[in-house]
């Protein structure tokens, strides 16, 4: 009977198809884990908008005036040397020492690459002795990776605090608005870190010198400078601080002069200041009155499609301590909308470092004419985020329309 390899050939084949497709399966699998399911173009764009911001905190504390004036030879080794100093130092005195033994065994690997490329390239013989280069080289790798393992150990421990934090600074803003008749409230805020330093509120508190029932309904604004745990761990103070005032029976102004004192006490030299809106509305008969510490001026949207600023204000919280602050009052009307937010909207930027602008905003709050409170905010969220793109958010956004029925 004469051989044949054909079955030999197909069922080697079809064992090398099954090896493939498995193979090819696993790589998608770990791929799949690496990158959560994120395009590659947006992880790219995250990786372009993470090494900007990275370069941009390192830095920060080089004197580029004084680079200018130096020859490019020159400025290119001084950056050089003021990059390399301020990753070094941001670390401890033991991940540094960790850190220049990794680079000198590293440098040790390549020195002696070179030493070979020249020997093989030469007409002499000589003994050489790569393992040598291959150990330096295999330090070099074990010492950065683990300084990497205890970096991230670090990371993990504080990502871990944050969201905590994140969780307590979530308990103190309501998480659903105050159902009040015949007005639609909307609100969100997105912090630029973990945790942030805008502030928004809405809930009822009864007016002084009126009837035990009658309720107002309090609205609230702000932006503590800066971001992050320092900004948030002032949001909680100023947050604490509106809710016990709100409590006592005081007129809104003597309210917002009492947060202002509080604010000077603690602002470190106004440092620390706080720009707010503060309103009170009168859901009968539409009554608004309100106080504008150096906050971004509302937009009010009468039902007529009209556009109208509330820009009577003053000083931000925190500066002065004996600051006199101003009330305005306007009248809402039926189906009339209110929108304010903090300035972190009007200040988000895309990769090309151009702002959204004010005038963005004006032209999504005229063009939601019928959408109400909640539409206007998404539609307000979705253009910035169609503008903003993949670039990394730089400061706290935080929004809080009402619109009356």
């Amino acid at each position: 009977m004469p051989f044949n390899p054909k079955p030999d050939i197909e069922r080697h084949a079809v064992r090398a198809g099954n090896f493939l497709t498995r193979f090819v399966h696993r790589i998608e699998e770990f791929w799949q884990r690496v990158t959560e399911g994120i395009a590659v173009q947006e992880l790219w764009s995250q990786f372009r908008s993470e090494a900007r911001e990275s370069y941009s905190l390192y830095t920060r504390e080089i004197d580029w005036e004084a680079l200018r004036k130096e020859s490019r030879g020159r400025r290119f080794r001084k950056t050089t040397s003021a990059l390399f100093w301020a990753m070094l130092m941001k670390l401890s005195p033991a991940r540094r020492v960790f850190l220049l033994i990794a680079l000198v065994f590293a440098i040790m690997a390549l020195l002696n690459s070179q030493v070979l490329i020249s020997v093989s390239n030469s007409q002499h013989n000589y003994e050489v002795n790569p393992p040598n280069n291959f150990v330096a080289v295999l330090i070099a790798v074990a010492a950065l990776l683990f300084l990497l393992a205890l970096e991230l150990a670090d990371r993990i421990t504080m990502k871990r605090d944050l969201e905590i934090a994140r969780d307590i600074q979530r308990w103190l803003v309501p998480a659903v608005p105050p159902v009040v008749p015949a007005v639609e409230i909307a609100f969100i805020s997105r912090p630029a870190n973990t945790v942030g330093g805008d502030y928004y509120d809405a809930f009822l508190r009864a007016s002084p010198g009126s009837k035990p029932d009658a309720k107002r309904l309090m609205l609230v604004v702000a932006d503590v400078a800066g971001k992050s745990v320092p900004a948030a761990l002032l949001m909680a103070t100023l947050q604490a601080s509106v809710r016990t005032l709100a409590e006592t029976p005081t007129t809104l102004l003597e309210l917002v002069e009492g947060l202002n004192r509080y604010a000077c006490a603690h602002s470190l030299g106004g440092s620390r200041f706080t720009t707010g809106f503060f309103a009170e509305l009168n859901p009968g008969s539409g009554e608004l009155s309100y106080v504008r510490a150096g906050h971004d001026a509302p937009i009010l949207r009468r039902a007529s499609g009209s556009l109208e600023r509330l820009e009577t204000g003053d000083l931000p919280l925190g500066i002065n301590a004996d600051a006199k602050f101003t009330c305005g009052a306007v009248t809402m009307g039926p189906h009339d909308l209110l929108v304010i937010f903090s300035d972190g909207l009007i200040e988000a930027v895309n990769d090309a470092d151009q702002e959204f602008g004010e005038p963005r905003v004006l032209d999504v709050v005229t063009s939601s004419g019928g959408a109400g409170a909640q539409g206007t905010l998404k539609n307000l969220l979705s253009a910035v985020d169609s503008f903003v793109g993949y670039a990394r958010q730089h400061d706290d956004i935080t929004c809080l329309l009402l619109r009356t029925g």
